[in-house]
């Protein structure tokens, strides 16, 4: 062991990280047990050659910005001639699906501290009525779409080291939900550094290490050995999604159809949105490759210029629900991508040590997190769909306590789509100005995640109940 820490101890110096060793002489045994397994999982030429890119190349080429196009993208359908395209594009996925060819992919590591709660963000209530978790109505609209296609699909969880142990143990208890072939990989970890490039030291014997991003949930699949598994279960589709927003349909027919038809590598689906500073990526072009801007990156002009009819040029928002082909992802499970996609910093307040190893929590942002986005996987697709979508159906978000996205807005958004449904099937409910109704009602997954489906199971009842205050429609 002695020859493996000095090793290790060394090569730190020679990276101008020596410092992570400071208090070697007085650590304990199973102390410097702790930080030579650290240690020694830290990658430090591939590390060093982020920091140099993060703390001293631009975020945004000028070049890029500067030749940005809006992107190309199918619109929502508007005519009975678009409604049979997107039936007959749907049928294609649907017959992918029965195959067995796609796998269902949640990015869940986040925590829901910003919704004033210390628990996984998929363990957060968001049902009006029956206040399910945010897991169970995904685990609900898979089981859902398990019998109505006659497939078990597998069902990869991505999740955090701090999130990691309790959110399989909340499927323990829940004896998952009834899904069969579940699959929990954790994302990958990233040192902390200050504003000088050196690692954070969260304790004397402990590097501050914190989750690298969702784009690092492609080689999270590879280093898992979920691509293999799933390659030899005959899948080569993975619908990919996250936990945040629970409007979303976990097995879309038209998303995969429409990928498959186009032989396409990445399509997403996009709304419009709402207004010019939204909290959105958006979906852009550059160099013929589908590209997004995060909404802090897109320059002002972009981001308030307006088309002749008033919209806005660059009004393509990004969901964060796409399908990847199973190829693609391999492809980011060796070097030569791998290497190339670039890290993002984000300024934080990192809790630390002093110069004596004391621990203290500073007042204002110390340090910075390396982080990776999955969009900056895009410009590597040769062939990528966007989908234009009705944000009312597939996009209500769950980011903030308060305010916009919030459980608040989340919940209004799926009453509004339940009354809608109901109307669509000549229910009679009242409704505002907005489609909200005045008192909560739920419709489960197990009866429909869409509207298409709800009517054709609504028509059916020969005993439909009277919607009123709290009526549960399962």
């Amino acid at each position: 062991m002695e020859k493996a820490a000095k090793e290790i101890r060394m090569r730190f110096c020679d990276f101008g990280q020596g410092h992570v060793f400071k208090f070697w002489e007085i650590l304990s045994d199973d102390e410097r047990i702790r930080l030579l397994q650290q240690a020694k999982n830290i990658d430090l030429e591939y590390f060093s050659n982020i920091i140099h890119s993060v703390l001293h190349g631009r975020r945004v080429n000028d070049d890029f910005l500067s030749n940005i196009q809006p992107a190309k993208f199918i619109k929502f359908p508007n005519s009975e001639a678009d409604w049979q395209r997107c039936s007959g594009i749907s049928h294609i996925g649907g017959q992918k699906i029965r195959e067995g060819k796609v796998a269902v992919f949640m990015v869940a590591g986040g925590h829901s501290t910003r919704l004033g709660r210390s628990v996984p963000k998929g363990m957060v209530p968001i049902t009006p009525i029956k206040k399910k978790p945010i897991f169970q109505v995904f685990a609900e609209k898979i089981l859902a779409a398990e019998k109505k296609y006659e497939q078990k699909f597998h069902w990869i969880i991505l999740t955090s080291d701090k999130t990691h142990n309790e959110t399989i143990e909340f499927f323990g208890k829940n004896n998952s939900f009834g899904i069969e072939n579940i699959h929990f990989i954790k994302q990958g970890l990233m040192p902390a550094i200050d504003y000088d490039g050196k690692i954070i030291m969260e304790a004397r014997d402990k590097i501050a290490m914190h989750p690298n991003g969702h784009g690092g949930a492609l080689t999270a699949l590879g280093q898992s050995g979920m691509l293999s598994m799933l390659e030899n279960a005959g899948v080569d589709t993975i619908s990919y999604l996250q936990v945040d927003n629970p409007l979303v349909r976990c097995v879309d027919p038209y998303l995969i159809g429409t990928h498959a038809k186009n032989q396409a590598q990445i399509t997403s689906r996009m709304v419009k949105k709402l207004y010019p500073e939204e909290k959105v990526g958006v979906f852009c072009e550059y160099n013929g490759r589908m590209r997004v801007i995060e909404y802090s990156d897109l320059p002002k002009e972009c981001a308030m210029a307006r088309t002749p009819a008033g919209e806005l040029q660059f009004y393509a928002g990004n969901t964060a629900i796409h399908v990847f082909d199973l190829d693609f992802i391999k492809r980011f499970n060796g070097d030569d991508i791998q290497s190339e996609i670039p890290y993002h910093m984000a300024k934080k307040i990192i809790p630390t040590i002093d110069n004596l190893g004391e621990p203290y929590v500073p007042d204002s942002p110390n340090g910075i997190k390396l982080e990776m986005f999955i969009f900056d996987a895009f410009p590597f697709a040769e062939r990528s769909v966007i989908v234009e979508s009705n944000r009312s159906e597939i996009f209500s978000p769950v980011k903030n306590s308060e305010g916009m996205d919030s459980p608040k807005t989340c919940k209004q958004d799926q009453l509004r789509l339940f009354a809608h449904w109901l109307l669509q099937a000549g229910a009679e409910i009242p409704v505002d100005a907005t489609g909200l109704p005045p008192f909560d009602i739920e419709i489960s997954p197990m009866f429909a995640d869409n509207e298409k489906d709800f009517m054709k199971k609504w028509v059916k009842l020969e005993n439909k109940p009277a919607i009123g205050p709290g009526q549960y429609v399962e």
